[in-house]
């Protein structure tokens, strides 16, 4: 890995970014339009606003990893089916140059993501947590980054756009299943709570869970977040070894 190819490619990245409107709204706004429309979902109903708050606290952890997996994915497949990868590998340019700097180009975009997302949030909709909103944000940034990780992963088993897409019900929606937000995972038979307990959704959704409950964070919600970012950086490694350098 070099330095100089890995800026160049992080450069680039984010320079297509910037032009791509729609890509930018989906990004940065969607997920806050999902959030404002769940809380029209539940403003209405008895206990609504408790129920909301919990559920909203869950979603800081979940839409960024879903949206975020989806448009990576989607992207680097754009990439390889266009050809530019093929130019990009007769160039002294290396995998982990090329993945680690769509990881870092699509992060930055996130934190867009999660300031705006959880500002909307705490101002707009009255979500309320009792630890400090940073924590918040923190949270989201490294399921934003699992989700791009994840993402990358995909794209290199995918032949199309639409393949891509068509990993969200392999490795998202398991996740929102067993994750705990619509049963507790110690309420799910023993083997579906052993699997819930290792997937990247289900630890950004305990510390969430913690954060909106609890003032001052434990070493619990140390130790996932260690986790989360581990398990990026891992599935980033995965990606760099297995995207492949010939269009199929």
């Amino acid at each position: 890995m070099s330095l100089r190819t890995y800026l160049a490619a992080t450069a680039r990245i984010l320079t297509q970014l910037r032009a791509d409107r729609r890509t930018l709204v989906l990004i940065s706004v969607v997920p806050s339009v999902l959030l404002t429309l769940l809380y029209f979902v539940y403003v209405d109903s008895a206990g609504g606003d408790v129920l909301f708050n919990r559920v909203a606290v869950s979603m800081m952890a979940i839409l960024p990893m879903t949206m975020m997996f989806l448009v990576t994915s989607v992207a680097m497949l754009r990439e390889r089916t266009s050809g530019t990868l093929e130019r990009l590998w007769t160039t002294p340019t290396y995998r982990a140059d090329l993945l680690f700097g769509y990881a870092t180009a699509f992060s930055a975009t996130a934190v867009v993501q999660i300031l705006v997302l959880c500002a909307v949030g705490a101002w707009g909709l009255d979500v309320e947590v009792e630890a400090a909103w940073g924590w918040v944000v923190l949270v989201g940034l490294l399921d934003a980054f699992v989700g791009i990780a994840l993402g990358l992963i995909v794209s290199a088993f995918a032949r199309s756009e639409f393949q891509a897409v068509q990993f969200v019900p392999v490795v998202i929606i398991p996740q929102l299943f067993l994750c705990g937000l619509l049963v507790p995972r110690d309420q799910l038979p023993r083997a579906l709570e052993v699997v819930g307990g290792v997937l990247p959704m289900s630890w950004g959704i305990d510390v969430v869970d913690e954060l909106r409950t609890v003032a001052d964070p434990s070493g619990d919600l140390t130790r996932n977040l260690v986790y989360l970012l581990c398990f990026g950086l891992v599935a980033l490694v995965l990606a760099a070894l297995t995207v492949p350098r010939r269009t199929r």
